[in-house]
């Protein structure tokens, strides 16, 4: 077999079972980072190890089976960082900081689940040299060197799912993803059945975020006169809300005979979505000379209030030209807030679109510009499909009307994360 060279002064060989994995993580948060020390470098030990019958072999090390030097400094320097961010939650003034205190949980939660996949990730190397080490001191004992073979083969199994999995983890990530959002359904070519079709997208969001357990407010809506909405904003809050839904922007398509058609002629008609990350002051800074803004009556439901008190505001951000209607409150101070966050968000997703854009021109992604104006996909009712043009793959329409997005989401973010691959790949290579 190959020689696998260890660096290590001792070690165990007692097999780590699950309850000594949970025990070795409480030890680690209750004493530091002391509990996570590599071993001290000590004398080189030479392990010659058969893998199967034929004798193959696999290179492995206490601590790093298969990651590089390069990947075990990424992997303890986040280590430490967690350990760090672990024991700061203990500290007074932390505590006492209830925004400093949420920074810190969101930025522990991060590097969480790398650690903790990193760590058994380790515990598993170890089982599988203690394995090893059985197998060879088996002797003539058959069933005993069956018995370390197949535990052998079980852990490698193992460690080449956490091997994926801790590089996927450590692919650059969406520095908006968990951000939560706002959902702009704008109906575009097509009339009334534009307006008919943007509804029934929002019936769907409405459905996928239900089975998501995320919370949505309608911010602003403008309805059609047959049916449907014309325009509509919803606030999504949640868990990572902005790294899903953000790959339904853009045009979305469909093809079907229209309720009011008494041809039976099928029509095309289109709506777009924008997904605009939540954003504050900090992010995104805005001119007071910049507003223009304007108060007028609300009208419709909601009685005297609305129809005799100037609530409404008409917002427009003179730079950009947008411009921003509001009649959701009753209050015409609510009105301003709620008009003042939506301008933010859409300033902020303008600034967030250009670099996208640039990010996707230096390295040439091939899943789609993620612009509105880009279109996405193709809902024909004839053929009962949907069409994700990004995937160039299919699936049932009656499942997408039902709410099922996250098929088609969970294939877009797989293709995502094989295009990083690709490309750290190339980029390691050509190094």
């Amino acid at each position: 077999g190959i020689r696998h060279t260890l660096t290590v002064q001792s070690r165990t060989t007692m097999m780590v079972n699950k309850t000594t994995y949970a025990a070795f993580l409480i030890a680690a948060i209750c004493n530091g980072a002391s509990a996570f020390a590599p071993p001290r470098h000590g004398t080189k030990i030479s392990i010659n190890r058969p893998v199967d019958t034929s004798s193959q072999s696999r290179q492995t090390s206490c601590l790093f089976m298969a990651l590089d030097d390069a990947m075990k400094n990424r992997l303890d320097g986040i280590r430490r960082s967690y350990l760090t961010l672990t024991e700061r939650l203990g500290d007074p003034d932390v505590i006492s900081n209830s925004n400093l205190l949420r920074q810190v949980m969101k930025d522990r939660s991060q590097s969480e689940e790398v650690v903790l996949a990193f760590d058994e990730y380790c515990l598993l190397d170890t089982e599988l040299v203690d394995a090893t080490e059985l197998f060879q001191e088996a002797g003539d004992d058959a069933e005993m060197r069956e018995m370390a073979r197949s535990e052998m083969k079980t852990i490698e199994a193992q460690l080449e799912e956490l091997d994926s999995k801790i590089t996927i983890l450590l692919l650059p990530k969406d520095p908006n993803d968990d951000r939560n959002c706002m959902l702009e359904i704008r109906a575009g070519t097509g009339g009334s059945e534009a307006n008919i079709f943007a509804g029934d997208l929002l019936d769907v969001y409405r459905k996928f975020m239900s089975t998501e357990g995320w919370q949505v407010n309608m911010m602003d809506y403008s309805a059609g006169d047959d049916g449907g909405y014309k325009n509509v904003v919803l606030e999504v809050r949640g868990d990572s809300v902005y790294s899903k839904l953000k790959w339904e922007a853009g045009v979305h398509r469909v093809q079907r005979v229209p309720a009011t058609e008494t041809q039976g002629r099928v029509h095309t008609s289109t709506a777009t979505v924008a997904i605009m990350p939540e954003c504050d002051e900090v992010d995104v800074k805005i001119d007071p000379k910049d507003i223009e803004m304007s108060t007028m009556r609300s009208g419709g439901a909601g009685g005297q209030n609305v129809n005799k008190v100037e609530t409404a505001i008409d917002l427009t951000h003179k730079p950009t030209g947008i411009r921003i209607k509001c009649t959701q409150e009753r209050s015409q101070l609510k009105n301003k807030v709620l008009a003042m966050k939506m301008l933010m968000a859409k300033l902020y997703d303008i600034e967030n679109e250009k670099r996208e854009a640039e990010e996707r021109a230096r390295r040439g992604d091939q899943i789609g510009s993620g612009g509105r104006s880009e279109k996405i996909r193709t809902y024909n009712w004839k053929d009962s499909r949907c069409s994700d043009h990004r995937l160039g793959q299919n699936f049932p329409l009656q499942s997408f009307l039902s709410g099922e997005v996250g098929p088609i989401i969970d294939g877009l973010i797989a293709k995502d994360q094989e295009t990083k691959l690709r490309q750290l790949s190339e980029e390691t290579s050509n190094f």
